[in-house]
């Protein structure tokens, strides 16, 4: 069994799609110390040519918090406000009145937790690009936050009887393909290749949220730019 393990990051760019789409079983590691400025609650959508951050507001949120203990504001306000941006941005795309209404429904969520949140949305998103691996929260099973860093990770492959772990190629100086194939798993990084598709005019805006790849790609070119990728 291919195994991944990612933080929940919140309609993050393509390459999170591409490892969740890879693997046979995707965790996400929401039992770890929340990082203040990351990429949990905030990612980029495209406005008037340029990329342009969007954050989800968060309660008490501090990095002495792990990412599950964390909630969302429950404010209708920041929606509304960020609904009408997306609106405005792109309701000119080819897929707009395709995907809106999925942005929609996972920004008006009920769900306040900040991991149950993400888990939703990735599970939306998974369905309308026809992804089918199973997601699974590490706060909910493996019970080892005795383990640090590599040892844990490694902890969770054994406890899923993993064969192969893809990892994203920032992690090559954090994990050693040797340890790992000690106790017979396979070591991968997995590494994006620049995808480019139209947008609204003017010079390609790379990397930016899946929200704009869904806004501007049929779910027939979104599979094959999920498989823009390679294994190192």
């Amino acid at each position: 069994m291919t195994l991944a393990i990612m933080q929940p990051y919140l309609f993050p760019y393509i390459g999170y799609f591409q490892l969740l789409n890879a693997v046979d079983k995707f965790v996400i590691y929401d039992d770890v110390a929340f990082i203040n400025r990351g990429w949990i609650n905030r990612n980029s959508i495209l406005n008037n040519g340029k990329a342009q951050l969007f954050t989800v507001p968060l309660k008490e949120a501090s990095q002495n918090k792990l990412i599950h203990e964390i909630s969302i504001d429950t404010d209708q306000k920041w929606r509304d406000k960020l609904l009408k941006t997306i609106q405005q941005n792109y309701k000119k795309a080819p897929h707009f009145a395709a995907v809106f209404p999925i942005v929609e429904a996972v920004f008006q969520q009920s769900e306040s937790n900040i991991s149950t949140y993400i888990y939703n949305s990735l599970t939306m998103i998974g369905e309308y690009l026809s992804i089918a691996t199973p997601l699974v929260k590490s706060s909910t099973i493996y019970n080892n936050q005795h383990l640090k860093a590599q040892e844990r990770i490694l902890d969770i492959c054994l406890q899923e009887k993993a064969d192969h772990y893809i990892n994203p190629i920032g992690g090559r100086e954090l994990y050693n393909k040797d340890l790992f194939a000690e106790h017979g798993i396979q070591l991968n990084f997995i590494r994006s290749e620049r995808v480019e598709y139209p947008q609204l005019g003017g010079e390609f805006t790379p990397w930016l949220s899946i929200i704009d790849v869904m806004m501007f790609n049929s779910k027939e070119q979104i599979q094959e730019l999920l498989k823009a990728y390679i294994l190192e």
